[in-house]
């Protein structure tokens, strides 16, 4: 496993795509931003602007950002037509999958670092109250955290969109109902503990300073856990053969005799 996740490293230097998940990370800040030019009497702090971030990045931005990378660095080895090559070493194409899972795991801590770097900034530049070291490093560990189970709660999606040729950009539109509908499930504590999306929130504290929030860490764990499961199994049956590209053969040209 060590060996694959080395490789895959390796390959992300030539992706561009990582780019544009960073792109979306501040794309998820600058909406941030935008949403304080309204005036309705909210009082903008650092706190409760790590929080609106964390709030896009849940809801909107990183379901479909981890699932659209992911699903691209699956797919680029049928789509370049390296697979079958690949798949000639006695490696078998569920552990293959599995590194490449893994490696976007340690990516998706990466995007976490880069969304807290630009919340930093923003708030700063904004010169909102409260941006002391102590919350600094609060908020690092929250976003960073959060974007990892995010992306274990939507491993699911990934693993099934990864069993159909091209499937990323399928598994990125479900990713991002999937994300949307945290929304929905934020208004009801039970639902909010089972949902995996949400359940991201209650491992790192999401406004667990509110009394109206009850969050249940076991059970967030256990919907977490459950998700890890589900995307196991999608993984350990995949078919190695499904994402091969056949060449076709080319149609042969009957030349007519005569004039």
């Amino acid at each position: 496993m060590l060996v694959l996740m080395k490789t895959e490293a390796w390959k992300l230097k030539r992706y561009h795509m990582i780019w544009a998940g960073v792109l979306l990370m501040l794309l998820s800040v600058l909406l941030t931003v935008f949403s304080t030019t309204a005036l309705d009497g909210t009082v903008w702090t650092f706190p409760f602007f790590v929080e609106q971030v964390m709030k896009n990045n849940i809801t909107t931005i990183f379901p479909m950002c981890i699932a659209l990378i992911t699903g691209y660095i699956i797919s680029r080895e049928g789509a370049d037509d390296t697979l079958k090559s690949i798949l000639t070493v006695p490696v078998s194409f569920p552990a293959l999958l599995s590194g490449k899972l893994a490696i976007c795991g340690l990516l998706s801590l990466l995007l976490g670092i880069a969304s807290t770097v630009f919340t930093v900034a923003a708030s700063f530049l904004l010169g909102f109250p409260g941006g002391e070291l102590p919350a600094i490093i609060q908020a690092a560990a929250q976003i960073t955290l959060n974007c990892l189970f995010l992306y274990i709660a939507v491993l699911p999606v990934i693993a099934i969109a990864a069993r159909i040729p091209n499937g990323h950009l399928i598994g990125a539109v479900v990713a991002f109902v999937y994300g949307y509908g945290g929304m929905f499930a934020a208004g009801n504590m039970t639902l909010a503990n089972l949902y995996p999306v949400t359940a991201s929130m209650g491992l790192v504290g999401y406004r667990s300073y509110d009394e109206a929030v009850h969050w249940n860490p076991p059970l967030c764990i256990l919907s977490l856990l459950a998700a890890l499961l589900a995307a196991a199994f999608f993984v350990m049956t995949a078919k190695k053969s499904m994402t091969v590209k056949t060449a076709k053969k080319p149609k042969q040209v009957i030349t007519k005799k005569g004039w």
